[in-house]
């Protein structure tokens, strides 16, 4: 999820140590190997600054006792970590061939038409970051997209604007499906 709105961005070179000692030292307590407190510390930094930020990464790096680049492998092998700023509404298009086969090229280019933005890319207004990611488990459903930590299957255009549409009026949408809504026969869908 982005920063919250409101809050400035700031360096957090010791901050976390410093505003989490409890919250860190409870994880470090969780693992034999202090390594494999890597994720939970990269998300308790994302929480904090809404995205992992190279001094978060470097502090990170200290606490486990290891270089940045080995943190800095981690934060870009997984697409739940974020490397810059994002916008409160994390639109994540799934990429798979079978979400392919049905429409994930037309989401993209719906949402690129109504939002002036492409993947990697947030609006101006920080309300909405596009990405796309691998799999997310609902190929029966696509083409979807999950939006923050919620599904938005069996998507069309009129669908998509609705949803977008509830998104900023009132930041959640009755057309989430959660995750995994079973498959459906065509007829049925929306």
């Amino acid at each position: 999820m982005g920063p919250r709105p409101g809050l400035a961005v700031k360096s957090v070179t010791g901050m976390l140590k410093e505003k989490y000692r409890d919250q860190i030292r409870e994880i470090l307590g969780r693992y034999p190997m202090k390594r494999s407190a890597l994720l939970p510390l990269l998300y308790l930094a994302q929480e904090e600054e809404g995205y992992v930020s190279e001094a978060a990464m470097k502090e990170i790096a200290g606490i486990l006792l290891l270089t940045p680049p080995q943190v800095y492998e981690v934060v870009t092998f997984y697409t739940m970590l974020q490397l810059k700023p994002i916008g409160k509404f994390h639109i994540q298009v799934c990429k798979s061939l079978m979400c392919a086969l049905v429409g994930s090229d037309t989401l993209l280019q719906w949402l690129k038409k109504r939002l002036l933005i492409g993947p990697g890319e947030t609006t101006p207004d920080r309300l909405f970051t596009i990405s796309t990611v691998e799999c997310l488990a609902s190929c029966g459903t696509g083409p979807m997209m999950q939006v923050n930590d919620d599904y938005y299957e069996a998507i069309t255009e009129g669908t998509l604007d609705r949803i977008l549409a509830d998104l900023k009026r009132d930041g959640t949408s009755s057309l989430k499906s959660g995750p995994f809504m079973l498959p459906e026969p065509a007829a049925k869908r929306p």
